[in-house]
């Protein structure tokens, strides 16, 4: 195990991580850090989500800061609104001991645009961002990023699978200067390499975390068989059993989600929804109570979990397996996050047992049949 003053990291920025109670560094991070601090190079790191992505690229991105250069000299990209305030909440963490001040701004949908150009028109080191409105401000001339050094693509399969493909060409050409991509990725999609191929040197620089356990090794994953009129008095019993902890329930349809919670909500449960139509407003209320714990359990589609980051999740369950092999590790992914453990269970009718068998295959994990 190294600490961060081994892998190069600055004395200030070491003493906010402290504070943050992040003393030794995480695989992905022994990995990146010390070749982000000392190579100019493009950069490509597989990686799931709660491995400490933000600290293994945020730290070597500020460490190249000019905080006189009033220019923006690093963009960061990623899927949601969450993940952008929570990757900008955590660099404004990381510079809390920094002689001159180091700004980071966030750009994302759901706010009103002219309080962001607003905050834009002062001293912006970072730009972290939706690719989505982004490409607004660019369009309008509101942000310059010809002048950016470093360039992340954070969360990368997941921008594409929600559709940010065309912003990201566009956003990639906009910044066809002299700049290093970095690149973090769950999965390797073709669009994935694709990008690689169009915008990335063959010389990139790769990491793989974990390279054989695609699903986070400290997830137990279970299936249990029902029918399909059985399903919600199997559930039920779980989550009575799962008493007052926390966990997602995930399920193909937006009308399928919104059906499940008002049935769970009838039971009892102190449940709510996340699904595609919600209002930001909406999204953002149920999300606070789900971090403060006043509600328990959440069901969601399979796009509107994207970027949550909820730690001590102690469940995962899948109303129905997921359509897309990958979103198996997207769903599962929420729990066990930063060192702790957690279970995916999957409600299985029998035409579907077939599913648990490629899953397996193709992930390379173990599934334990359970009784009810």
């Amino acid at each position: 195990m190294s600490s961060f003053t081994e892998l190069g990291v600055e004395k200030e920025f070491i003493k906010a991580l402290k504070e943050l109670n992040i003393k030794t560094p995480t695989q992905i991070q022994e990995e990146t850090i010390p070749t982000l601090l000392t190579t100019e190079t493009d950069f490509i790191g597989l990686a799931q989500t709660g491995t400490g992505k933000t600290a293994a690229y945020g730290l070597p991105v500020l460490h190249q800061i000019d905080p006189d250069n009033t220019n923006i000299q690093a963009l960061i990209l990623a899927p949601t609104r969450e993940l952008v305030q929570q990757i900008q909440k955590q660099l404004f963490k990381f510079t809390k001991y920094c002689d001159l001040k180091i700004f980071a701004e966030g750009v994302y949908g759901g706010e009103r645009m002219d309080r962001q150009i607003k905050r834009l028109q002062r001293t912006t080191h970072i730009v972290v961002a939706t690719p989505g409105r982004l490409l607004d401000f660019i369009e309008r001339g509101e942000i310059d990023i010809k002048n950016i050094k470093t360039l992340v693509l954070d969360e990368a399969d997941e921008m594409l699978s929600m559709g940010f493909k065309h912003d990201l060409n566009k956003i990639l050409k906009y910044t066809s200067g002299k700049r290093y991509t970095w690149l973090f990725s769950a999965t390797m999609p073709e669009d994935i390499q694709r990008i690689i191929k169009t915008y990335m040197s063959p010389k990139a620089i790769k990491v793989e975390v974990n390279k054989n356990s695609l699903v986070n090794a400290n997830i137990t994953h279970q299936f249990i068989k029902t029918s399909i009129k059985d399903k919600t008095s199997v559930l039920t019993g779980l989550l009575d059993r799962f008493d007052e902890q926390r966990g997602i329930i995930f399920c193909r349809t937006k009308a399928g989600a919104k059906n499940l919670t008002e049935t769970l909500h009838n039971e009892g449960f102190a449940v709510d929804v996340l699904e595609g139509d919600m209002q930001q407003k909406e999204r953002d209320k149920v999300m606070r109570a789900f971090k403060n714990e006043s509600l328990k359990i959440l069901v969601s589609t399979d796009v509107s979990a994207r970027g949550i980051d909820v730690t001590n999740l102690a469940f995962v369950i899948h109303h129905q397996l997921p359509e897309q092999m990958e979103y198996y590790t997207h769903r599962s992914g929420r729990t066990a996050r930063a060192g702790k453990t957690g279970r995916s269970i999957a409600l299985v009718v029998p035409n579907e047992l077939q599913k648990v068998h490629d899953i397996q295959k193709a992930l390379d994990i173990q599934f334990k049949e359970l009784t009810v």
